[in-house]
This record gives C-alpha cells, sequence and structure tokens, in this order.
C-alpha cells in the first residue's frame, strides 16, 4: 500500500486531547486511511504524519472529515538509511 507525508499547519499551539485523537482515528479508518508516525515542530504549529492510504484522495477525504489541514501530500517512494541506501516502500 503507498505511504504519505502530510504536512499540516496550525495557526496555534497544537494539543490535542485523547478523545479527538481516537475521533480521528475512527473517521481514518472509515476512509481507508492507517496512520503510521507524526512529527511536531519545535514550535507545535506544524505536524508531518505519514500514512498508509489507497491514494491522495483517501487522506483528503479524512482530513476534511475531520476537521485538520492537510497543507501538503506527497507520496513517498522509499526510505533512506543512515547509511545512504535506499529501500524503497
Amino acid at each position: 500500500m503507498p505511504v504519505f507525508m502530510v504536512e499540516r499547519r496550525f495557526a496555534d499551539q497544537l494539543e490535542v486531547a485523547p478523545e479527538t485523537a481516537a475521533s480521528i482515528n475512527r473517521i481514518n479508518d472509515e476512509a481507508g486511511v492507517r496512520w503510521l508516525q507524526s512529527f511536531l515542530s519545535s514550535d507545535k504549529r506544524k505536524t508531518f504524519c505519514l500514512y498508509e492510504a489507497d491514494d491522495v484522495d483517501a487522506i483528503r477525504t479524512a482530513a476534511i472529515r475531520a476537521g485538520i489541514p492537510a497543507d501538503a501530500i506527497m507520496e513517498l517512494s522509499g526510505t533512506l538509511a543512515p547509511d545512504g541506501s535506499f529501500a524503497p516502500m
């Protein structure tokens, strides 16, 4: 399944309550999107999230339904190891 990175920008510092995260995960499941990992910027106003999904549209649909931004979405083709080797996804 393709892997995507989603960049999200927030006007205020991000604070996510556990019940909000559970609701977002439920919406993702319904849209066929699987969250893998997220990274939060030091100012807490930007996230970079990794997802598995069939396509970009599934990610956009889930973001709209959850009421969260999806400012940039890009499909990833693989990973780079610290030694510079490439592993396709």
